[in-house]
């Protein structure tokens, strides 16, 4: 409950509270819808050698927690090209900010989390799990109020997923690239092949103001050939031609990763 009231009082302090300019309309779209969801992306920075136990403790004690507490969908991925000391992304979707709140108390006081996760959530400070997490809020785009599942996903098939920030110089440029994604990019994207997973506005994170998008496809073959088909769309030409909308005058910092999802992930 003080989490909850924390959360409240504090997106409320910073204007948040009736959330109605929080998304990514400018002032003349109506009001945000209340069906659009919160993602959660955390990222795990992991020392090497504490691989497996991250992946025990996010398959057997985590994910059944989350689950049990509402949160319905859990994705967990890898780079692609892992490095020495890996990172972990693990995305969770929330249908409220009350559900954000309440799901993690919930989480946290599971007994089966506590009891299988103990290994993970216990560890000395001379053998921790990991060296430090960064966790990001984010809003889901009007033009794309809900995660979409990736096609496949149940049967365990063949897909990679790529991670997508743009920053911009100041919140109104950041507000104006939503605009463009909500009334027209995103259809573009479809339109191309594009399958993206969820659009979101980075409410609390670093390097604000951005915004955080994740598209999925079949393999590398399948993202180059893909893209290849948007960016030559004469209309996607037109569109970040038009005034207002060229990323020079809106987009800061594009950056990208691509990631795997372990053998455990919902998403």
């Amino acid at each position: 409950m003080q989490r909850r009231n924390f959360l409240k009082t504090s997106l409320a302090a910073a204007g948040i509270g009736t959330m109605p300019n929080l998304f990514g309309a400018p002032e003349n779209e109506k009001s945000p819808d209340a069906s659009r969801e919160f993602y959660e992306l955390r990222l795990y920075h992991l020392k090497k050698g504490k691989q497996k136990l991250f992946d025990d403790f996010y398959r057997d004690a985590a994910i059944p927690a989350m689950n049990r507490a509402g949160i319905a969908l859990v994705g967990v991925f890898a780079e692609l090209t892992p490095a020495d000391d890996p990172t972990m992304y693990v995305l969770l979707p929330y249908k409220s900010l009350e559900e954000f709140g309440g799901a993690i108390d919930r989480v946290r006081m599971d007994a089966d989390y506590k009891k299988l996760g103990a290994e993970f959530l216990n560890a000395p400070a001379a053998d921790p799990s990991y060296v430090r997490v960064e966790s990001s809020l984010m809003a889901a785009f009007s033009g794309m109020p809900k995660l979409a599942l990736p096609a496949g996903t149940a049967e365990k098939k063949a897909r990679i997923f790529e991670l997508r920030r743009y920053e911009s110089h100041i919140k109104t440029a950041n507000k104006k690239k939503i605009e463009m994604f909500n009334t027209a990019e995103i259809a573009l994207f479809r339109k191309a092949g594009l399958r993206p997973v969820f659009f979101g506005e980075t409410l609390i994170g670093t390097s604000l103001p951005n915004l955080t998008y994740m598209l999925t496809f079949d393999d590398m073959a399948d993202h180059d050939k893909t893209w290849q088909v948007f960016i030559a769309d004469p209309d996607w030409k037109k569109l970040s031609t038009t005034p207002g909308y060229r990323d020079a005058e809106i987009v800061s910092k594009i950056t990208r990763l691509f990631l795997q999802p372990t053998a455990y992930s919902q998403i």
